[in-house]
């Protein structure tokens, strides 16, 4: 099977960003496929382009950077810039590299458009995976406010979903939102969410040495891009309670950039949040050795219907290590964790109780351990990523088979 994927924030095992598509398809490449990845230069990919065009090969996935580079610190109007350079660029690649079918991974949304040529203009059958919901993630963020753009980019995204022969989506959350704002369209869904990489505790060694603030303390991590999307001053809010009520045994960490880190960092300045700590971007290893020192994971987003669909990387990463997350998305996450009681979920935007449900699972030994077992099950029997490489294949296989049924004359 001959897979073109379309991906433009592509990252390896050196990079400091989620790994799926490098994870599900060096396991393809093992089974016999051929992967192209064709991305762009991404600065958390761990990928040195060279040339306006390099081609680099990634434990056999061939990966083409077209080195536009993009960044979550870029303005708005840039990023539209580069989102659509690399969509055109990429459509050549639609065009001309050799396929069984074609996959799109969106967002950004323009990535739909080399899927579309090679849907149209080749006749190949058209994966459309979903990441984030487009344009809907923007404007409900107040990124996108012009109506005319609005209505084109929606009706571009309702293209692409009717273009499709086959729809991922990286949650039950959004798999429902696909389906509730397009009740007409006869769309084949299967959802496939981030996964964990069980193998994490064997390939990475509990070796961190801590800084000096750390030492003796109780560590509560937040690992991931600190942008508006993110919404990390409910962090900093619930700092300050810590800190009001005397709890001087607890240290936060928020690891990772973005554009709203400098910002984030004056104000615990000026709130004299001497209790949050920024060690920066680091890779996925890095990481991990947090993980592994910390009491509980924090992830937060920004209190809006459309990110509570989200499938964040670093929630499957904590599975992986039996981290105790603590979250405040109330969609799919939510119910999931209830279910499964692997976390524990507190209101957006509320202080008080996410300092609480910290001192819980902090002082609450018996908690934390069942949290732990029953993250590490979860890792296991739900979001293993062997398990959902193999369900991922299946379902390209089912799509690309006739394709390669008529070119080899079947």
């Amino acid at each position: 099977m001959k897979v073109l994927y379309f991906y433009q924030f592509f990252a390896t095992a050196k990079g400091s960003w989620g790994k799926r598509v490098y994870e599900f398809a060096r396991r393809w490449v093992k089974e016999g496929d051929s992967v192209i990845v064709i991305t762009s230069a991404f600065d958390k990919s761990g990928l040195k382009p060279e040339g306006f065009v390099s081609r680099i090969d990634v434990e056999g996935i061939d990966v083409r950077v077209i080195n536009i580079p993009v960044s979550n610190k870029q303005t708005f109007t840039y990023r539209i810039f580069s989102y659509m350079a690399y969509a055109i660029l990429g459509s050549w690649y639609a065009l001309t590299l050799p396929a069984d079918v074609v996959i799109s991974s969106s967002g950004p949304i323009s990535v739909g458009i080399p899927g579309l040529v090679a849907r149209y203009l080749r006749r190949k059958p058209f994966i459309f995976e979903v990441r984030d919901i487009w344009p809907e993630g923007a404007v409900e963020l107040g990124v996108i406010h012009n109506r005319a753009v609005i209505g084109m980019a929606r009706f571009f995204e309702r293209w692409c979903y009717r273009a499709s022969s086959l729809v991922i989506a990286l949650s039950e959350g959004m798999e429902e939102w696909i389906r509730k704002k397009n009740p007409s369209l006869p769309l084949r869904i299967e959802v496939i969410t981030n996964a964990s990489d069980n193998s994490i505790a064997d390939k990475i060694r509990d070796d961190l040495k801590l800084p000096g603030w750390a030492a003796g303390k109780n560590i509560v991590i937040y690992v991931g891009t600190i942008g508006r999307a993110n919404n990390c001053s409910q962090i900093l809010d619930a700092a300050a309670v810590l800190k009001r009520q005397g709890h001087k045994n607890i240290e936060i960490a928020i690891i990772g950039d973005g554009r709203e880190r400098l910002s984030l960092e004056a104000r615990a300045t000026g709130l004299g949040l001497d209790n949050v700590h920024f060690p920066g971007l680091m890779p996925q290893e890095s990481v991990v050795k947090w993980m592994f020192k910390a009491k509980c994971m924090l992830l937060v987003l920004k209190n809006v219907p459309v990110l509570d669909t989200s499938s964040p990387n670093k929630l499957f990463d904590a599975f992986a290590v039996g981290l105790p997350v603590i979250q405040v998305t109330q969609g799919w996450i939510k119910d999931m964790m209830k279910r499964e009681n692997c976390g524990i979920t507190v209101p957006p935007d509320d202080p008080e109780a996410m300092a609480g449900a910290i001192t819980e699972v902090i002082g609450n030994t018996e908690l934390r351990n069942t949290l732990k077992e029953n993250s590490r099950r979860a890792a296991r029997e739900i979001f293993d990523q062997g398990m959902l490489a193999d369900k991922m294949r299946s379902a390209i296989m089912s799509v690309a088979r006739p394709a390669e049924n008529e070119r080899s004359g079947l």
